[in-house]
Formats: C-alpha cells, structure tokens, sequence
C-alpha cells in the first residue's frame, strides 16, 4: 500500500500529468471560491434577516438566545470562506475527480501495467453521478458533525475517519469501474472494506493538507488504480515490465 502512495505521488508531477494536474487544481480553486463565498453569503444572512425571521417564527422569548446565535453566526461568516474551503475540500474532490479519472487512470496503466488490457472509460453521465452522490454525502455527514467540532474536539476526527471512508469508497468504485461492473466494483469495495478504508487514510491525509490538497483527484485516482491492481489479484500480465525481467 505505501509503494502504491509513492507510486502516485511520484507520478503527479511527471510530464504526461501535468496538464491534467493543472486543469483539476484550476477548477477545484473555481469550485471552492464559489461554495465558501456562497456558504458565507448564506451565514451572513442568517445574522441578520434569519434572526429576525427566527424570531417572528418562535417568538420574543428566544430574543436573547437568538442574539447569542446571532452573534456566533457572524463571527462564522467572516471566517466563511476559509472554513468553507477545508470543510468542503473532500466533497469538491470527489467532483473534480469524477471528470478526469479516465485520463489519471490511463496514464498510470500505460507506464506501470502496459502488458494488461486497459480499462475502459466510464460514460461521463456515470462518473458524473458518482462524484456528486460522493460530494452530496460527504456534505451530510459534515452537517451532522459540524456540532461535534464546535462543542468537542471529536469532530475532527469524525471529519478524518468520514473522509477516509468516502473518499476510499469514492475513488476504489471509480478505478474498479473501468474493469468491472459496477455491482461488480462495489461488492469487491465491500470484500475489500478493511483494505480500501485503510488505503483512504491515505488520501484523507492527504486532502487535510492545506494547498496541497488542491491534487487530491490526481493522487486519489492514481492510488487507487494501483489498490485495484493489487487486489484484483497475482496475475503475469499485471506484473511491471521490470520487474518480468528480474
């Protein structure tokens, strides 16, 4: 599993990912400009005519709490954009990757698996689907944590192990796709669920680093690849040209 971490992040920045690598950091940075700037402009109205909304709804009784709220809510549109930006970092991910797995996943099987029959590219409808399924349910399960990281420090672990899941879960369906059906790529995720939840440590690692972050989709993507290589099994023509002649 590390030599497959390495192998993918060796890869990253070799000549024929580049261009790839530059287009999904570019529309990543599009992505989360948009969402953390929505995501502030939505706590921003909250502070302000959500409160007096709030108030109408549950009467002059909440004042006072609703000032608190209020209060809080402002502090929390003002550092929008940032926390947007880490929080839905995993959910923009997923989206981005869901448009350039088959140009990643081609390029790490001609260099590292060329004696192999290459997979097939995923109908972009499909990969679509997927990434915003992924997206959409990592949101949610953000949602139902974000408590847990105001009021205790356990939600950022939460944060971690959900994203590790998800995005393991996310990026091993993609890659397995290109060979298998996809009733067939999800029963191998759940045959394999202690394997590719510990390889999607790996990426939700690397997802929590600022910046860097921004490569996830590629790093993901070619990690992955090399996960289903390795657990689809010991065959000949899977083995590296290299190593054949060793």
């Amino acid at each position: 599993m590390l030599d497959a971490a390495i192998k993918a992040l060796s890869q990253m920045i070799s000549p024929p990912m580049r261009s790839i690598l530059w287009r999904s950091i570019g529309l990543a940075l599009v992505l989360i400009i948009v969402l953390a700037i929505g995501l502030q402009r939505l706590l921003s109205w909250f502070a302000t005519s959500g409160e007096v909304w709030l108030e109408g709804l549950l009467g002059p009784g909440w004042h006072a709490s609703l000032e608190v709220l209020s209060w809080i809510v402002s502090i929390a549109a003002g550092l929008g954009v940032v926390f947007g930006g880490i929080f839905l970092m995993p959910a923009i991910t997923s989206l981005v990757a869901s448009l350039f797995v088959d140009d990643v996943a081609d390029i790490v099987e001609r260099e590292h698996y060329p004696a192999e029959r290459p997979g097939t590219a995923l109908p972009f409808s499909q990969a679509i689907l997927e990434g915003v399924k992924t997206a959409l349910l990592t949101i949610l399960v953000y949602i139902v944590a974000l408590p847990l990281v105001l009021f205790a420090g356990a939600g950022f672990l939460i944060f971690f192990i959900a994203a590790a899941w998800l995005l393991g879960r996310e990026y091993f369906e993609l890659a397995a796709m290109r060979f298998r059906s996809p009733e067939e790529a999800k029963a191998m995720r759940r045959d394999n669920a202690a394997t590719i939840f510990t390889a999607g440590l790996f990426i939700a690692a690397f997802v929590s680093i600022p910046i860097v972050n921004l490569a996830t989709p590629i790093f993901g993507m070619a990690f992955m690849v090399h996960m289903h290589k390795r657990l689809s099994g010991p065959r000949p023509e899977l083995i590296e040209p290299a190593r054949q002649m060793r």
